[in-house]
């Protein structure tokens, strides 16, 4: 069996970690670690939702991503003004995803807003962010639990995600950024705690793929999601 860069199999998650409790004031915050990926993510509760919800008895949640200047190198400029195509994206995903695993008629006229703050990138910051915005979300909920906001958990289902691609026509899980960037095929994939698909995204980026492929693919992102949902017990 060919080994990676970092010494792991195909088949293995980088090292996971998650520091709950990472700053006092948000109601969940935790630093999700993927390997060298360091992802700062943070639940706040806000007493409002948005127009679109007024009067409909249903909360929300939302998600904010950035990534700050000296997680990559070169450093990256800051978004100000305008944010790029792909942090709006990328923070679009995190709140469907997130969104996925709630009863939003439990927490009403409550926003929940995520923000996944990158701090190191080495490759899979969405998919950290998803998987760590989770356990950040548990945290908001205990605490709504606690004092008195809601009366019940508004959590259905667990959620995690995990990036997969083809390397020289193997599937790998959990690529770093080189991996990124030299994979064929590159996925991100979003399941829930009973195995369903949230969502899928996937391109060939210097190649075609089978859908023998895409099946071995997925069938890899849920092995390592279930064992990311283990982890964020």
């Amino acid at each position: 069996m060919s080994r990676r860069n970092d010494g792991r199999s195909p088949q293995d998650l980088r090292p996971v970690e998650f520091e709950c409790g990472f700053t006092a004031l948000p109601y969940g915050s935790v630093l999700a670690k993927f390997g060298k990926t360091h992802v700062l993510c943070t639940v706040s509760v806000e007493p409002t939702v948005p127009k679109f919800l007024a009067d409909k008895q249903e909360g929300w949640l939302t998600a904010e991503y950035r990534m700050l200047p000296g997680a990559t190198l070169p450093r990256q400029p800051r978004e100000w003004q305008k944010l790029s195509g792909r942090t709006q994206e990328i923070q679009r995903l995190i709140g469907r995803s997130l969104r996925a695993a709630l009863d939003l008629s439990v927490i009403p006229n409550f926003t929940l807003m995520v923000d996944a703050d990158v701090l190191q990138a080495d490759g899979g910051t969405r998919t950290t962010a998803i998987t760590g915005g989770y356990v950040a979300l548990q945290m908001a909920v205990t605490r709504m639990l606690a004092e008195g906001l809601i009366s019940r958990s508004p959590i259905i289902k667990s959620v995690a995600a995990v990036s997969v691609g083809l390397i020289g026509g193997v599937p790998h899980l959990d690529l770093d950024y080189s991996e990124d960037q030299s994979a064929e095929v590159d996925f991100n994939v979003v399941m829930d705690a009973d195995g369903q698909l949230i969502e899928v995204q996937g391109t060939g980026e210097a190649g075609t793929f089978s859908r023998q492929q895409l099946n071995a693919m997925l069938d890899l992102a849920e092995v390592g999601i279930k064992q990311l949902l283990l982890k964020q017990i």
